[in-house]
């Protein structure tokens, strides 16, 4: 078979190193894909926004199937596109995809279905924004409607906190993403990432995780879009899990079929818990960033096959292998992330690394110049192990992080601590 994956992160370099282990791969393209990427598959240089030019590289390819990663091109309807060329894809419409896209539109389906979440308000003026927080004391959540890169989300402990939140929303901080702000309660507990794959029909869960939003060790500092997560979450148990479904997950999934917009791809439910209820926090489109890797790392070659099956509707037949391990990954940053940070410094030490079923470096935001690895992007390396036990695992990423000569970076050095300590 012959397989793309549109994007060119952390994500997609664990997809495509899942893929490449299952016999069924015959040829795989990554677009665009990354310096770490292109060690272990091709790479191609589109748009992968415009459905068009997707549609024109599959058919002189001969591409059998394609996995959308990001959920920037979910949202304009690529997915969409390449089904109207009759081209197998897994990933959901644009419809659907506004679960991710539109915090609005998520609240709206969680009211129809009953779903336990937040309550909220949603604003699309400034005014009228501020008003409500003045008079709904902190602490609130002020979130981007719109896409935000994972970023668009404001935790304010403190009323000041709140306003400032709203102004920077209005003001244009997250771009188009916050011309329209959702303010929700905020919710107590601990968070974790529930992901599900979707057939439109069927629901599979394929694993947990647990992911660190802020920048700084003891989870201070402003939000970013990863900077570590492990596999499995501790607090997610069987029982929390099968609540979600019944609770959360499949109310939602028939109120989407209901609409006419049946959801077909990965979902991925972050749920907070709290005396062992989940109430959902929110909903992407697409695997985590770097949730994935750490579920690519456990699942392996089998991750495509759950995928390829999902994308045909075949979910009923299928169930998940999972091996009695653990798996951790560590974000390697560029220094000022997630504000303002130095590209192009050079990366060195990663020639040494092991890379195998249990340890493995999936590139981010690199590219390859003048023979050495450089820093592109704010989140630039994922260095994950496996282990039997958390551990272990952690034990592993840290000694990776240790041979990484990269003195423009910088990495958390505590992931994993919820579970660990």
């Amino acid at each position: 078979m012959n397989i793309l994956i549109l994007g060119s992160g952390g994500r997609e370099h664990s997809l495509a190193w899942a893929t490449l282990q299952n016999p069924k791969c015959d040829k795989l393209i990554v677009a665009p894909g990354n310096a770490g990427i292109a060690k272990i598959a091709d790479c191609a240089s589109i748009d992968i926004m415009d459905g068009a030019e997707v549609i024109n590289f599959c058919e002189e390819n001969n591409i059998d199937f394609v996995i959308i990663g990001p959920e920037a091109p979910l949202a304009v309807g690529v997915a969409d596109d390449l089904r109207g060329a009759g081209f197998l894809v897994f990933g959901p419409s644009a419809a659907a995809a506004q679960l991710e896209a539109s915090k609005a539109f998520t609240k709206e389906i969680c009211a129809a279905s009953n779903a336990p979440t937040a309550g909220y308000a949603h604003f699309t003026d400034h005014a009228s924004a501020k008003t409500y927080v003045a008079n709904t004391p902190a602490p609130l959540v002020i979130k981007a409607d719109g896409l935000a890169a994972g970023k668009g989300v404001i935790i304010a402990m403190t009323d000041a906190e709140a306003a400032a939140a709203v102004d920077e929303m209005f003001d244009g901080a997250f771009g188009d993403a916050g011309a329209e702000v959702v303010i929700e309660e905020f919710m107590e507990g601990e968070e974790a990432s529930f992901f599900i794959l979707c057939d439109g029909e069927n629901v599979l869960p394929i694993g947990t995780a647990q992911d660190h939003k802020r920048v700084g060790d003891g989870d201070t500092g402003p939000n970013t879009g990863g900077m570590g997560a492990y596999s499995p979450a501790p607090v997610l148990t069987d029982e929390i899990a099968q609540k979600a479904l019944d609770e959360i997950i499949r109310p939602t999934m028939a109120e989407m079929a209901k609409r006419g917009m049946p959801y077909q791809g990965v979902l991925y439910a972050g749920l907070m818990i709290k005396d062992g209820q989940p109430r959902l926090v929110e909903y992407n489109a697409r695997f985590g960033d770097p949730e994935c890797q750490v579920l690519m790392m456990r699942l392996g070659a089998q991750a495509f096959d759950l995928i390829h099956a999902a994308a045909q509707g075949r979910l009923s037949e299928m169930q998940v292998n999972w091996a009695a391990d653990h798996a951790i990954t560590v974000v390697m940053a560029a220094k000022g992330y997630p504000a303002t940070y130095e590209k192009g410094t050079v990366i060195k030490g990663l020639d040494g690394l092991p890379e195998d079923s249990s340890n493995m470096v999936f590139h981010a935001g690199t590219t390859a110049k003048d023979g050495s690895i450089t820093a592109t992007g704010g989140r630039v390396l994922n260095i994950t192990a496996r282990g039997a036990t958390l551990e272990e695992a952690r034990n592993r990423a840290y000694a990776m992080v240790d041979q990484i000569d990269w003195p423009e970076g910088f990495n958390r050095s505590d992931i994993g601590w919820r579970a660990l300590g």
